[in-house]
């Protein structure tokens, strides 16, 4: 397992009252052994004028995963994550239902973490697949 510690999703979801995550209703799901796994509803704060979901709205649910992922795979006494790079390819569409977002490590090093994010719609297919770069800083 590459936590630091014992997680629990409420605690994962109480660190996200008041901030953009609570705002689009992004909420953590699942916790494995080698992934974080978070949705968010389809709803029109997260759509773009055509009808569908935001590439921007995608983005934030991928950075918001593997941001989180990575501060708990680190000794949150000692040490902190901040994002560095990310992107994002998307591959189809998503106009109703829900975004499901699944962050892997590619990389787990003393000072840099890459993470691999995933996204799928309602019926499992792949809507967009992103990758994010986090600087490991100390406190």
């Amino acid at each position: 397992m590459i936590w630091f510690k014992p997680l629990t999703l409420a605690r994962l979801n109480e660190r996200c009252y008041g901030t953009m995550v609570e705002f689009l209703s992004i909420t953590f799901t699942e916790i494995g052994e080698n992934s974080l796994t978070a949705i968010m509803p389809v709803h029109t704060r997260i759509k773009q004028p055509l009808g569908i979901v935001h590439g921007g709205a995608n983005v934030v649910l991928a950075e918001t995963v593997a941001s989180t992922a990575a501060n708990v795979a680190v000794n949150w006494e000692t040490h902190y994550c901040v994002g560095l790079e990310i992107n994002a390819n998307h591959l189809r569409s998503v106009r109703e239902g829900i975004i499901t977002a699944v962050a892997s490590p590619i990389h787990l090093g003393r000072s840099t973490q890459v993470w691999e994010i995933n996204l799928f719609d309602d019926q499992a297919r792949k809507t967009c697949v992103s990758r994010m770069t986090a600087a490991v800083l100390t406190r």
